[in-house]
């Protein structure tokens, strides 16, 4: 059987590192932890489950900590997660089952992402990330901020996921304005930005409530025609994002319906249309574009996908537009299938009991 290295970089995570430990030992024969500065417990959660714990001085350049860390690892395979992520057990049991298939032919094995999740604790946004190589590859990671894993060769994608548990980190740690400071660093030092850079800067702009210099950002990204199509189309639903926290709607739609210039329609642009049509109260408009995302799946799957616009959000929202333009029997069949994903949602039980109290033959 194959074994496996984990490697992680870490700082002042004293929060949710035992967790995510704690969920993953039982599947790794070597556990590497790269603190890059830890002022709390970190390193002694850390020591808890390996000796292997280096200090690396930080220089603002998340893909050489990264690279560092990868340097460490001895065994055949090595996997990366980050403080904050955990396995859930029905995923570790994947990846036990894909350990005792790992063989010398797999040069990287692909995993889901789940960032975001509803109250019944489903994902609602996902997206997949390099997480296992193959040592003897040496594979790189590159870039300062939001660093990625160049890899090549035969990639398997698995069906095994990593849950990310940001939630359970300190409030002023994930609003930390580190990554938005090296940008800008970089910035005044003028090393170039790749196409990539001026993406993840433009997102950083915008989470820091710079609006406008974030909108003309994306819109630098748009312009160099060389970006990854999944982060052009972001870049367009992000610009609309900003246009909304302006309460600006025409522009809001203009940037979704921008995005159709890259790709497929994705099925949150189709929804996110049709609200702007149920805004203006213009129902059965704003039905065809609900009934459209419902048809709509991703070309490919390593692309960012929000479960909820081709599951419960297009249902909700058809409910009231039907019920609105006098389509109560269409109404009541679209509140049972939101009912299918969320049943104890505030609003599914609130159109739950608004049913109920009406007469039942008015609806079958």
């Amino acid at each position: 059987m194959k074994t496996i290295s984990l490697c992680m970089i870490v700082k002042n995570e004293e929060e949710v590192l035992e967790q995510c430990l704690s969920s993953v030992e039982s599947i790794c024969d070597e556990i590497i932890i790269l603190d890059t500065g830890s002022k709390d417990s970190t390193k002694d959660i850390a020591k808890k489950f390996t000796n292997k714990v280096f200090d690396f001085e930080w220089i603002d350049h998340f893909a050489a900590a990264r690279n560092k860390a990868f340097s460490y690892a001895t065994k055949d395979f090595i996997f990366w997660l980050d403080a904050d992520d955990v396995l859930l057990p029905e995923d570790i049991d994947k990846l036990r089952k894909l350990k005792q298939e790992l063989h010398d032919d797999i040069d990287a094995v692909s995993m889901y992402y789940y960032t975001a999740f509803d109250e019944e604790g489903n994902p609602t946004f996902k997206y997949r990330r390099n997480r296992l190589v193959k040592r003897t590859n040496n594979f790189k990671w590159y870039g300062a901020v939001h660093e990625y894993l160049q890899v090549g060769g035969n990639v398997v994608p698995s069906e095994i996921g990593v849950t990310h548990r940001k939630q359970d980190k300190p409030a002023d740690s994930i609003k930390s304005d580190r990554n938005l400071k090296i940008y800008e660093k970089q910035l005044a030092n003028k090393e170039p930005f790749t196409p990539r850079d001026m993406f993840y800067y433009a997102n950083e702009l915008k989470d820091h409530m710079r609006l406008d210099e974030a909108i003309d950002c994306y819109q630098q990204f748009l312009d160099t025609k060389r970006g990854w199509i999944e982060d052009e189309i972001r870049a367009c639903i992000y610009i609309a994002d900003c246009f909304k926290i302006m309460q600006l709607p025409e522009e809001e739609v203009e940037a979704l319906l921008q995005s159709l210039k890259y790709d497929l329609p994705r099925a949150e642009v189709s929804c996110r249309v049709g609200d702007y049509f149920k805004e203006k109260g213009m129902f059965k408009k704003a039905i065809i574009w609900y009934v459209f995302a419902l048809t709509l799946e991703a070309d490919n799957d390593s692309g960012f996908a929000n479960i909820a616009y081709t599951t419960w959000y297009p249902h909700l929202q058809m409910c009231y537009c039907n019920w609105q333009i006098g389509n109560k029997k269409d109404s009541y069949q679209h509140h049972l299938q939101t009912k299918k994903y969320l049943p104890n949602n505030e609003q599914v039980l609130y159109n739950e009991a608004f049913f109920n109290s009406l007469d039942q033959e008015e609806l079958t």
